[in-house]
This record gives C-alpha cells, sequence and structure tokens, in this order.
C-alpha cells in the first residue's frame, strides 16, 4: 500500500473567545512585542505567526497554568507546557522548538527592552531543554509518473489553469506564495535563455527573505515541459475573455475575473484535491524537492541548481535533494567499475 505522506495534526487551542479571558498583561506585552517587531522591518509573515504561536501560548497558559503573567513563568511551568504539547497535543519536536523559539525572541525584548520595567526578570527559556528535532511525518515524495498522471487528468478535465499551475510547481520549484506572483508576460519567447531551455522572468519577484519586503530573486522555469500546459491556459483564458495580468487570477464568486492574484486559499484547495487524486499528501514545497532532485538526477551541477532555485549556500541542494544515496552510486558505477557519465544540458530537460 502507497503511503500517505505528511499530515499535520491541528488542535484548536485557541480562540476569540479563550483569548478575551487571557491575562491582560501578556497581551499587552504581546502587542509591544510586535509592534517593536514592526519597528525592526520584520516580515508581514513573521508577525502573524509570532502572534498566532504567542496566543496559543496564551491560551494554554490560561487553561493550564493558572494565567500567570509571562515574567513569572518558572522553569517547571515551561516544562509542563512543552510535556503537554508533545503528549497531549501530539505536537511535532520542530513545532515545539519553534514556539519556544518565539517565547525566547520576547524574553529577549524584556531583556533587553523593558529592563527597566522587569528589572528582577532572568532568562529561563533556555534553561529547558528541546526535544530532539527529529520528523515524525514521512514527506511527500512523487515521481515523474505520478505527477504526469494528474496532469493528464487535470487536462482531461479542461481544468486548464489548475494544470498550468502544478506544472509551473514542477517546473520551477518555487514557493507557494511565490507562484501566483507570476504574470502571463513573463512566458514570451523573448525571455527564453540558455537556447530556449529556460524562461527568467524579466523582472525579480518577491521571494522568502529577512525584511518585511522579502527578497529579490529572477525566477527560472524549465520551458520544454512546461510550455504545453501554459499554452492550454492561454487558449482557455482567450475563450474565457480573461484579460488580467496575472497568470493566475483571481476569479469572484460572480464568476468574473479579476486583475488579482489567486489567494493561497485557492491553492490550498487545490492541494487537498490533488492529494485525493494522487493517494498522498501534496504541497506545492514537495514540488520544490521534486524539481531539485529532478536536476539532479540529470546531473546537473549542484552549483547550478544552486543558482537556479536562488539559493545563497550549495548545501541546500542536499536538504531538498529526494534521492537515497544507493540510487546515486548507480549513476557512477556498474560491473565494470567507474561509469563515464555526461553532464547534461538545460536545453535537454
Amino acid at each position: 500500500m502507497a503511503k500517505k505522506g505528511r499530515s499535520t495534526v491541528y488542535n484548536r487551542i485557541s480562540g476569540p473567545e479563550k483569548l478575551k479571558k487571557v491575562n491582560p498583561e501578556n497581551i499587552e506585552l504581546e502587542k509591544d512585542f510586535l509592534e517593536y517587531l514592526i519597528s525592526t522591518d520584520k516580515a508581514k509573515t513573521t508577525l502573524i505567526q509570532y502572534e498566532a504561536i504567542l496566543n496559543i501560548f496564551w491560551c494554554w497558559n490560561l487553561e493550564f497554568n493558572n494565567n500567570i503573567p509571562f515574567t513569572d513563568l518558572t522553569k517547571r511551568q515551561i516544562a509542563k507546557f512543552q510535556n503537554h504539547a508533545l503528549n497531549v497535543w501530539e505536537w511535532s519536536p520542530s513545532r515545539v522548538r519553534m514556539v519556544k523559539a518565539v517565547c525566547r525572541s520576547l524574553e529577549n525584548y524584556i531583556l533587553n527592552i523593558l529592563d527597566d520595567d522587569y528589572p528582577n526578570y532572568k532568562k529561563i527559556w533556555d534553561k529547558i531543554e528541546s526535544p530532539v528535532n527529529e520528523p515524525v511525518r514521512e514527506k511527500s515524495v512523487f515521481t515523474l509518473e505520478e505527477l504526469q498522471s494528474l496532469l493528464n487528468y487535470l487536462v482531461e478535465k479542461k481544468e486548464y489553469m489548475k494544470s498550468c499551475f502544478l506544472s509551473l510547481s514542477m517546473n520551477s520549484g518555487r514557493r507557494k506564495s511565490e507562484l501566483p506572483r507570476f504574470k502571463v508576460s513573463y512566458f514570451d519567447d523573448k525571455n527564453l535563455i540558455c537556447n530556449g531551455a529556460l524562461y527568467k522572468t524579466p523582472e525579480k519577484i518577491v521571494t522568502k527573505g529577512r525584511g518585511s519586503k522579502g527578497k529579490l530573486l529572477y525566477a527560472y522555469t524549465l520551458a520544454k515541459a512546461f510550455k504545453p500546459y501554459y499554452d492550454l491556459w492561454m487558449k482557455e483564458r482567450e475563450k474565457l475573455g480573461i484579460t488580467s495580468q496575472w497568470l493566475f487570477p483571481q476569479v469572484h464568486k460572480s464568476g468574473k475575473w479579476v486583475d488579482e492574484k489567486i489567494p493561497i486559499s485557492t491553492i490550498d484547495s487545490w492541494a487537498k484535491s490533488f492529494s485525493n487524486f494522487l493517494g498522498k499528501a501534496w504541497y506545492p514545497h514537495c514540488l520544490r524537492h521534486y524539481f531539485v532532485t529532478s536536476l539532479s538526477e540529470q546531473n546537473i551541477p549542484d552549483n547550478v541548481i544552486k543558482d537556479i532555485v536562488g539559493w545563497s549556500s550549495v548545501a541546500l541542494v542536499d536538504v531538498y535533494r529526494d534521492t537515497d544515496a544507493e540510487d546515486t552510486f548507480e549513476k557512477y558505477f556498474d560491473a565494470d567499475g567507474i561509469k563515464n557519465v555526461e553532464k547534461t544540458s538545460l536545453k535537454d530537460l
């Protein structure tokens, strides 16, 4: 039986009614902390994440720790929270570590900025050993055959925008938040490079990075594999009278297409339907792994893969490469010893 791939344990921990009962001192501390982060140009997504994490901690503190002020927490109580998250909520070690990292940031804010208000506060969050950060769920790894079957299904159902989106994800390796930022004009022939092997965006797109504006990078897409699905979607757009600059525009409930990018919620909805078809969890980031693995299996050098994806370190190629060591060995060794392996050109992909 095929493995389902990763899934996440979700718990209804925080909510408006619970947050109304949270210690006002903690809510005020959170507000001051987030305002400070804004002043340091933290990304909006980071602020949203920090707020959500702190709200979860406040609600645990409300229900299981007498709603005490953050500044009065003891090491024993932090250990109690960690145990509850791991064994009651069944969180992964990485999720527990994330919450503790945010709380340590809040602690540093108190020590460095609010030291006059809390002169007796002592650093304690580092005193509690975190759980070993081992993966507790298997990531979803897809073969070309699996993804091609999904592409064929989407085309058969005339769901051309979805097939174009899936193909772009497979052939560019971009993150979920980056895929909606592609424009129709990016796939003009004048933007082809490397003898037509790659589309290069004529402008930099916003990617994940430090600061409220993120990092700006050129994005690359393998042209040969992507173009058929792009063409199908362009013909469908013409039939529908879509004139939006965005490759994946938003359609309102009225049925009217507007010049706005599809929201992340739409991608999440597509991900569920893709997962149902494939029989295991599909999520855009798994195709970032797929893209890197595909390039590596075609003998594209790691430093070239690094530059295509836009990483600063070649070490990340190993992180995203879903290839067993022995599978890699087979490319270079056979019964006669060492094989003569030729490097693959991007235009062959």
